[in-house]
């Protein structure tokens, strides 16, 4: 593990840059930043353009480590490269921004309330080549759709045994069960998946370090105590279905929280902006969600 990306995740200031849409959330990346479905016909095609996407951010000067700490990818973005070097070395060296990998292939069907991720049965390949990559850790996303603690077992359990055999490799893993904003019960079952995660982070090693990515809680502070855990690195938030002025708004109510924002980071972009056009868009994107996840407001306001 290299402790100069630990210390940075650890101690800096800043987000996370989630550009980690694989092959079913491609096509509506796409369709936002302008590109619509009858621009390709093939996958291939599909990902040559998406890259393209990705390109522009990475190599915009807005986006540097100042103020983003860590940039999830797509396993295809991290085989790909940036001007010529690997994405994930160009990212470190170029923009001295820590690279995280998605690993996960998918969500199963619903099952107690709940979507568990599909069997990860390309982990151990996946982890050897992030590691040639020098990937720092992963991410890796399951669903939870209501209050229901049977499911939620489920998600944890399962989140924390890939969690366990990616600690053993050697990376930093981030679990990320989501509770969609949409739950009838959300802050129930943000109570109870906090409980749920507090007993499984308790049963871990003393010099254990893993991540979690979580939908911004009903209740801000929800989960303070397992973010003062020595074992828990980080807790980040994704903007889950919120526009970006409202994932904002409510992440800077949470004294926890710094964001891991992939469609409302990229919101308002388009392949049409000129690059003036374009690099000014994203810079007031990310000055807007650093500012939420450094400058927190105070708790009655």
């Amino acid at each position: 593990m290299d402790t100069m990306q630990l210390e940075k995740i650890r101690d800096g200031r800043g987000f996370f840059a989630a550009l980690d849409q694989s092959g079913g959330s491609t096509p509506k990346a796409l369709e936002e930043y302008g590109i619509s479905r009858d621009r390709y016909s093939t996958e291939d095609e599909m990902f040559d353009l998406v890259h393209e996407m990705r390109t522009r951010v990475f190599t915009s000067p807005a986006f540097d480590g100042n103020r983003i700490l860590a940039s999830i990818l797509f396993l295809q973005t991290m085989e790909r490269n940036i001007g010529g070097v690997p994405t994930a070395r160009y990212l470190w060296t170029e923009k001295n921004v820590v690279p995280f990998l998605k690993v996960d292939l998918g969500l199963a069907a619903e099952q107690d309330d709940v979507q568990l991720m599909k069997p990860i049965s390309t982990l151990d390949d996946q982890l050897e080549l992030a590691r040639r990559h020098g990937i720092f850790g992963t991410k890796m996303r399951s669903v939870i759709k209501d209050a229901n603690a049977a499911g939620i077992a489920a998600i944890v359990d399962q989140q924390f045994e890939y969690a366990n055999r990616i600690r053993a490799a050697g990376f930093v893993p981030i679990m990320e069960p989501e509770v969609s904003i949409s739950s009838p019960h959300k802050a129930q079952a943000e109570t109870m998946l906090r409980d749920t995660v507090a007993k499984h982070l308790e049963a871990l090693p003393g010099d254990a370090i893993v991540m979690l990515k979580i939908t911004i809680p009903t209740q801000p502070g929800l989960y303070g105590e397992l973010a003062a855990d020595p074992r828990m690195l980080r807790i980040v938030a994704l903007s889950g279905g919120y526009d970006r002025d409202e994932a904002c708004a409510l992440l800077a109510k949470d004294p926890t929280l710094i964001a891991s924002f992939s469609r409302a980071l990229l919101e308002g972009l388009t392949a049409s902006q000129t690059d003036a056009e374009f690099n000014a868009t994203l810079e007031s994107s990310i000055e807007q969600i650093y500012q939420a996840s450094v400058h927190k407001q105070p708790a009655g306001t």
